[in-house]
């Protein structure tokens, strides 16, 4: 069968589904071509599903510490079983929700791969989109004026590590964990990795981070990154980091692993019940059919964009995950938008890095925005830096959650924020006000001025800028 649309996706998760929706809302004829489910991996293997175990890990250890509150509970257990279900309930319903809004835009869902043709009958330009069923139905020919490439990442999985979905795992694989392990070590401290540190030390594992960076987390700031280890390890993690793994050494036995690391020339022997490979993403792009089109990929394999999202062919565009940036769903939805309004004609400004924000859900929560204080100093900026505990905050104190601060980077020369990171309680939450003043062009004495409610947390966002312009008031 062959049909005409004016947008085809490959792919239905955030990107995918936010831009179908915005196409529809545009008056175009819309088709989404994903091989799974719509959400993606936010919905499914990601976001949702990671943040909604997080939760339950929470609720637990604030139950143990129930007693500082005047609360007396005589037992207390995490049933993992319980905690999987509702997490399941969660991602089921708000897929639900998903599926309702495109049928409500009336968006047609191939259910099936799609594979991008170069020119042929069907069109003089590369683009038609063959959609390719796993049972006996003839493919689907999709001719479409624009293609979206919205087809996410995986997580990166090395076969010399021999990942087995047992022993040695993926972030995919421990959404559907049976039982907790007594140990697991982490190879990688980045965002995921910290995470998932979290929720097993909450839960009484063994947790140890293997990072070959010089600190975990190094995309951030560093001085979160530092709080961050030593919140970790307060709560018995063992971190290695400036380590790397010896991916050959690797021995199994009936119920644990030993592996090896070595950090400064010395090597180190690990045993451990669970090795999880968490060292990034990597874009999918293959069997998509890019090799049928001028579309240019990068040395990493993520596909090459203009500042309007489109690639080599400029009726082709592409987002997310599969290209250059940030991996983060909020991201995606953005370029969605943005890439739809420029296929429709519309004036678009692309998304700029320093606007988007950047959250850890771990215990303490971390969360940024504009830059860091290393990459301050290498712009050549002249700054000024106010940071701030939150054992100064009322309600930190109230919450019985004071460790962390607030950090904010101000340019001397104009008065405007370059950066604010916080690490501690709701800190993905108070980052929008940050988020908001950044895009907004906020100066210090504007952020000053404002009326902070209390007692808040958000307090110490105040406390901040108010140290900056000189006036501390607590």
């Amino acid at each position: 069968m062959t049909k005409n649309y004016d947008l085809v996706i490959l792919g239905g998760g955030t990107g995918g589904y936010v831009a179908a929706i915005k196409a529809a809302e545009l008056n175009l004829s819309v088709a989404i071509v994903e091989k799974d489910k719509l959400g993606g991996t936010c919905l499914h293997r990601g976001c949702i599903p990671s943040k909604a175990l997080l939760k339950s890990a929470e609720v637990y250890r604030k139950a143990k510490e129930a007693s500082l509150f005047g609360v007396q509970i005589n037992e207390i257990g995490f049933e993992l079983s319980k905690a999987m279900d509702r997490k399941n309930e969660i991602v089921n319903s708000l897929h639900q929700g998903v599926k309702q809004l495109v049928n409500k835009e009336k968006i047609t869902i191939f259910k099936g791969m799609g594979r991008i043709l170069g020119p042929s009958i069907f069109s003089p330009t590369s683009g038609t989109i063959s959609v390719e069923y796993d049972d006996e139905r003839e493919n689907d020919m999709l001719i479409p004026k624009n293609v979206l490439i919205s087809t996410g990442a995986s997580p990166v999985a090395p076969s010399k590590l021999g990942v087995d979905g047992d022993k040695i795992v993926t972030s995919d694989h421990l959404l559907e964990l049976k039982e907790l392990p007594e140990s697991i070590t982490i190879l990688g401290g980045g965002v995921i990795g910290v995470e998932w540190a979290s929720f097993f030390c909450d839960l009484g594992v063994k947790v140890t981070i293997v990072e070959a960076a010089k600190t975990i987390l190094p995309q951030m700031d560093q001085d979160l990154a530092k709080q961050m280890k030593s919140a970790l390890e307060n709560r018995g993690a063992t971190i290695y980091e400036n380590s790397k793994l010896q991916e050959d050494s690797i021995e199994q036995s009936d119920n644990s692993l030993t592996i090896k690391v070595t950090r400064d020339g010395e090597e180190y022997s690990l045993e451990t019940e669970k090795l999880l490979v968490s060292i990034g993403r990597a874009p999918n792009t293959k069997n998509i059919g890019i090799e049928n089109t001028d579309i240019k990929t990068n040395k990493n394999g993520f596909i090459e964009i203009n500042e309007f999202y489109q690639t080599k062919e400029d009726h082709i565009y592409a987002i997310g995950d599969v290209i250059e940036g940030k991996q983060l769903a909020h991201v995606a939805m953005q370029e969605a938008e943005l890439a739809v309004e420029h296929m429709s004609g519309e004036k678009i400004e692309k998304l700029k890095n320093e606007h988007i924000p950047s959250c850890v859900y771990s215990y303490p929560e971390i969360a940024s925005i504009g830059l860091t204080e290393n990459e301050v100093k290498s712009k050549g900026f002249e700054f000024e830096i106010a940071k701030i505990p939150f054992k100064m905050i009322g309600k930190a104190k109230i919450n019985g959650q004071d460790d962390g601060f607030a950090k904010i980077i101000i340019n001397k020369e104009n008065d405007d924020l370059l950066g604010a990171h916080l690490i501690g309680d709701q800190a993905t939450e108070m980052i929008t006000q940050l988020s908001l003043a950044k895009y907004l062009d906020a100066s210090a004495s504007e952020m000053d001025e404002m009326v902070y409610p209390h007692p808040s947390l958000s307090e110490i966002i105040g406390e901040a800028v108010h140290a900056i312009k000189g006036r501390n008031v607590q």
